[in-house]
């Protein structure tokens, strides 16, 4: 899979695809012995930023790289019609199996917040992922959790989160949809809130706040700045004054609560995925 899939479907019965790598050393590492690159309904990899001494196109140099399908095609059928004209079969062991999550215990942070949602989750769920550095432990292991269908950011955008979640309520109203949601992005969209509640859409929103931009924080890191200046923290932090996510929700008519531990954001799952309409609840990391 691409760094952001646009649309992706995962879950037990379905193959465990991990993501393209979004750091271009990892990237540079991954495709390192490939001599031959064939990408389906996908772009070359390349850095999402620039950075000394590293290069922007991530394939080694005399890397053959065949298109199969362009982003604006078919790749489905193309990647079908290779495998008839391979004579390829399914092979055994590539699909995943539905995992037994244990229950995660204790205070919230990537690990515990991923290990919850994914063992919580309903079948059929639409998960929209903007969690960004939050949601990497979830995107791992929800390859074993109910089928689901995974609609994540384009071309590194942010703020999409929320909007996307209110049109695949939409789409979809015989499916949960739940907006996996990193704080600082959901600030660019959070009038979606309103609009969740006044069509009654039936969207669980899981903010991940950790009270920082902190992508950016890593790519300042990643820079050589190890010491930012005032501008830099005060561009990189939400606060002060702290963002109420309970409050903003309640105000846009969303009922909200927070979680503080993984046992309180089970609890405050469970009650979501019972009751019809929005719920908004603020994981505090």
């Amino acid at each position: 899979l691409g760094t952001f899939p646009a649309r992706v479907e995962r879950g037990a019965g379905l193959p465990p695809f991990a993501k393209f790598p979004y750091f271009p050393e990892q990237g540079v590492e991954l495709l390192a012995p490939v001599s031959e690159l064939v990408l389906a309904g996908a772009v070359e990899p390349v850095a999402f930023f620039g950075y000394p001494k590293i290069p922007s196109r991530l394939a080694p140099e005399g890397c053959r790289i065949s298109v199969l399908a362009t982003p604006d095609e078919d790749a489905t059928t193309a990647l079908e019609a290779l495998a008839e004209a391979l004579g390829a079969k399914p092979e055994a062991g590539i699909y995943a199996a539905r995992e037994a999550f244990p229950e995660a215990k204790g205070k919230l942070n990537s690990e515990t917040l991923g290990r919850t949602l994914a063992r919580l989750q309903p079948e059929g769920a639409i998960v929209v992922d903007e969690a960004a550095t939050s949601g990497a432990q979830w995107f791992s292991l929800a390859g074993g959790a109910a089928p689901h269908t995974v609609l994540s950011l384009t071309g590194g955008a942010i703020g999409q989160g929320l909007p996307n979640a209110v049109g695949a309520a939409v789409a979809c109203p015989d499916r949960r949809v739940i907006a996996f949601q990193a704080d600082g992005s959901g600030m660019y969209t959070v009038q979606s809130l309103w609009t969740l509640a006044r069509e009654s859409l039936d969207v669980t929103v899981v903010v991940c706040a950790n009270h920082a931009y902190r992508i950016l924080k890593v790519e300042l890191a990643r820079a050589d700045i190890t010491q930012p200046g005032p501008a830099a923290r005060a561009l990189t932090d939400l606060a002060p004054p702290e963002l109420d996510f309970v409050s903003l929700a309640r105000g846009l008519g969303v009922p909200g609560e927070r979680a503080e531990t993984a046992e309180q954001l089970a609890a405050a799952l469970e009650r979501s995925f019972a009751t019809r309409g929005p719920r908004l609840i603020e994981a505090t990391l």
